[in-house]
């Protein structure tokens, strides 16, 4: 036996923490996983998956009015929020569920309290008991960033806002990230006034400049509202709840609700790491070697925590590549590269692979296809929004380096596009591939 308490101690239950547990366990060895909140983590409680329920949500708004086009005889119809709200928490309870039975499964012993690091090998429970491990892993996510103005108490993130009470009528959305835009297009569909705020000309700026392009043009034809450099000089709540925005060398801007997206920083404060001597960034992410590593031997860190890249199949794919190189004598490493992402705004977007701008700076000379359609849906629904597809291709090797994305089932179709793109298969390998139509998709392997 060992002459540790356990072989594991994972600190934090979100995607990353859950998928090393469960598989370090099943390798033989002796877990525990410790969470002060819910397991589940962000994605699962507080992130993408009850996200995407409100994305699909707000959908109907559009769907409803282009089903009269359709023949069906649809009344005009009311919303209401508290129903979807306390359908989308049940669901996530059932999921929390779900995460709890896999993890006792595996026989992975849960503490549902916080825990910080004592030592190389020693864990200190919020209860007071220390328990030692021969390794550690902190998986404890990310937390959202509210930024340094007057009266910012006043307004909610992306942890709260799954709980309103009320739909509200006016929003203003600080941001220009994934989370804003999509934000922006749930509480539109809901019937509410928008206004994203931004600080900066550009919004979401690691896409395709074509792509975000279209989705501004879009955003704006349905009626959502752009601050750009625009800085928040402070906030002003009224009596009867409702706030006044002030912007500086700007009109202010009423709202009931002001929600920030101003992004996401490594929850790594407070866990005793430094004492130990476990290096942080400036960002207060963890620093790693590429097999989940800190400089401190027996402690290790996978997920938003480490900065890398913040998206839960990432974190799952590190929690399981740690599993496997400590405990299943298969050291592995995760590959960064062509990793695709998507924004589910209306409509939504989806990439994997280099911009058109990152591939000229890196390649030199590329060239680009594009396809700017109607979807047939559209077309009939008497819908003027058009989609876009753009493909990058290596001039020099005919290989597709980059796929852009923006229209109806764009990360569904992306998907599955990616993978061509991870293979490296070449413009002409889409070309021989015969068109399944009539779809949307088809339009990858018909671009000219």
């Amino acid at each position: 036996m060992s002459d540790y308490d356990y072989d594991l101690f994972v600190i934090g239950a979100g995607s990353g923490g859950v998928r090393a547990a469960r598989v370090s366990s099943a390798h033989g060895a002796r877990v525990a996983i410790a969470e002060e909140y819910r397991v589940g983590g962000t994605c699962v409680i507080r992130g993408c998956v009850p996200k995407k329920l409100l994305v699909f949500g707000a959908h109907f708004a559009e769907d409803l009015k282009d089903a009269r086009r359709f023949g069906w005889n649809v009344p005009d119809c009311d919303f209401d929020w508290k129903t979807l709200r306390d359908n989308v928490l049940a669901d996530v309870d059932r999921l929390e569920g779900l995460y709890t039975q896999t993890l006792g499964n595996h026989k992975v012993e849960i503490i549902p309290e916080r825990a910080t690091i004592a030592g190389p090998h020693e864990v200190k429970l919020a209860s007071g008991k220390t328990v030692t491990a021969k390794y550690i892993l902190v998986a404890t996510g990310a937390w959202p960033m509210v930024p340094e103005v007057e009266g910012a108490e006043h307004g909610v993130t992306s942890n709260e806002v799954f709980h309103l009470d009320e739909c509200p009528k006016r929003v203003v959305i600080a941001g220009g990230g994934y989370i804003a835009n999509e934000f922006a297009g749930i509480f539109h569909e809901f019937g509410a006034h928008v206004t994203l705020v931004n600080r900066s000309d550009q919004m979401l700026r690691s896409y395709d400049a074509q792509i975000r392009d279209r989705l501004l043009q879009i955003s704006m034809g349905k009626g959502i509202n752009f601050r750009f450099n625009a800085q928040m000089e402070r906030i002003e709540k009224n009596e009867d709840g409702t706030m006044c925005i002030r912007i500086k060398d700007g009109d202010p801007i009423a709202c009931d609700l002001l929600l920030f997206a101003t992004g996401r920083k490594p929850k790594s404060d407070s866990l005793g790491l430094e004492e130990v001597g476990v290096e942080i960034d400036d960002k207060g992410a963890i620093k790693v070697d590429d097999h989940n590593r800190t400089n401190v031997e027996s402690i290790y860190a996978v997920g938003d925590v480490t900065n890398r890249v913040q998206l839960t199949p990432v974190a799952i794919r590190e929690g399981h590549a740690f599993a496997d190189t400590v405990f299943g004598g298969n050291p592995r490493t995760v590959d960064y590269g062509c990793i695709p992402s998507a924004v589910f705004s209306h409509p939504p977007l989806a990439a994997v692979g280099m911009t058109e701008a990152e591939a000229r700076n890196k390649l030199g000379t590329v060239k680009v296809y594009t396809s700017d359609f109607r979807a047939m849906k559209n077309v009939l629904a008497n819908r003027n929004e058009r989609a876009l597809y753009k493909m990058i291709v290596d001039a020099t090797t005919d290989r597709v380096v980059g796929l852009h994305m923006i229209g109806p089932d764009a990360p569904e179709i992306l998907q599955a596009a990616a993978v061509a793109v991870k293979a490296g298969l070449t413009k002409q390998d889409f070309d021989d591939t015969v068109a399944l139509h009539p779809s949307m998709a088809e339009e990858l392997v018909l671009l000219k």
